[in-house]
């Protein structure tokens, strides 16, 4: 049988050997390279309703009527929230003293997160400065207690209705997400037989969002206890969502879930986006609560490894943090609730008076959220 090699020279030209006889084919065309770049599968995985429509809002009043935004939850859009004038001084403060230029630990400042954890600290749920990571506003705290607690192929329990950020993060990490239901008809406490019969092996964490974006309910004591119930019995640990903890109405009162759990390790979000009405100044935080220990080392390493990959919030606001958090007046705090009180009170009437809808009387937050009718 007849045998063959095939040679081909740095410049394309083939030769063909046939029982020691060589054949030149001369110059043949290679194959010219093509560019192939395709976006990650994080990204197409990744999709932000609410800042979908946010991103690209154009907002044209009617000139002859007055404008009343239902859909924004930034408090500073149309100037009627402003915040007080020690929290701006606190920041001018820190830009002007020269201090607060270069990095700062990944995790934030010694000193902030020890303002942080005296502020929050109770003899129910105590903190110390380990106990806090300051983050890039709260919702990089709640990508990094997802990112730390879950991983790709596990499932997370999320409220619905709920925040979207919640399903945003998770699907792009590869992470299954399971809703919930929250019942309108008990002002949108969580329902707990179907929230745990959700659970299963693979179940990585239950999101609480209380208050509530976007229905503005307040959990009583009493719900709290029987979510932290569930949680024990399937040993699931929570994500405390509490950014508009400071924000409720005078007839309700808000608990912090952690100071209610003896056994449930939870994982608390918060930062100074709504109480002080500063959400582009991305001042977040992750409080660690575990009475037990059964996060352990791990996970408080994990969160500080994952916050090396972008370093925290701005340093500037950090050197101003504890200005803020022990010069704001509490008239400021009362006169924003007032002010939000009383709108919600009005939009809950001119819904109410609609026909079809079936507004939710809100008990904090921002937020108002309508059932809608038969």
């Amino acid at each position: 049988m007849d045998s063959y090699l095939i040679q081909m020279n740095g410049n394309s030209d083939v030769h063909v050997h046939r029982n020691g006889n060589s054949l030149s084919l001369g110059k043949v065309k290679s194959r010219k390279p093509r560019w192939a770049v395709r976006a990650s599968e994080m990204s197409k995985k990744t999709f932000n309703p609410i800042r979908a429509i946010v991103d690209t809002m154009k907002v044209e009043p009617n000139p002859n009527k007055p404008m009343i935004s239902l859909s924004l939850g930034d408090p500073t859009v149309f100037g009627n929230l402003p915040t007080d004038d020690e929290v701006i001084q606190a920041v001018k403060e820190a830009l002007d003293s020269g201090n607060y230029n270069g990095y700062a630990p990944s995790v934030g400042y010694q000193s902030c997160r020890q303002v942080v954890a005296a502020y929050y600290s109770c003899p129910e749920a105590p903190l110390e400065a380990q106990d806090v990571i300051l983050t890039s506003g709260c919702s990089q705290a709640i990508e990094l207690a997802l990112a730390v607690l879950a991983n790709p192929g596990q499932n997370i329990l999320v409220p619905r209705p709920g925040f979207s950020l919640y399903k945003t993060l998770a699907l792009s990490m590869g992470i299954e997400v399971k809703f919930y239901n929250l019942l309108p008809e008990k002002s949108w406490e969580i329902d707990l037989k179907h929230l745990e019969s959700l659970v299963d092996a693979k179940t990585a964490c239950l999101i609480v969002n209380n208050p509530s974006n976007p229905c503005g309910s307040v959990f009583s004591k009493s719900h709290l206890q029987k979510i932290l119930a569930v949680a024990s019995r399937q040993c699931v640990p929570i994500l405390a969502d509490e950014i508009y903890g400071d924000m409720v109405f005078a007839e309700c009162k808000y608990e912090p879930i952690a100071t209610l759990s003896t056994n449930v390790p939870i994982l608390s979000c918060g930062g100074l986006a709504k109480r002080w009405l500063v959400p582009g100044w991305r001042m977040g935080w992750i409080l660690v609560n575990d009475r037990r220990d059964i996060f352990g080392n791990e996970i408080r390493d994990g969160l500080v490894s994952l916050s090396q990959r972008i370093l925290g919030p701005c340093t500037i606001v950090q050197g101003a943090l504890e200005h803020i958090i022990h010069r704001t007046p509490p008239e400021f705090y009362h006169n924003t609730l007032s002010f939000l009180k009383s709108n919600a009170d009005l939009c809950y009437a001119a819904l109410s008076a609609v026909s079809g809808l079936q507004p939710v009387r809100p008990s904090g937050a921002m937020y108002l959220m309508n059932v809608q009718g038969d």
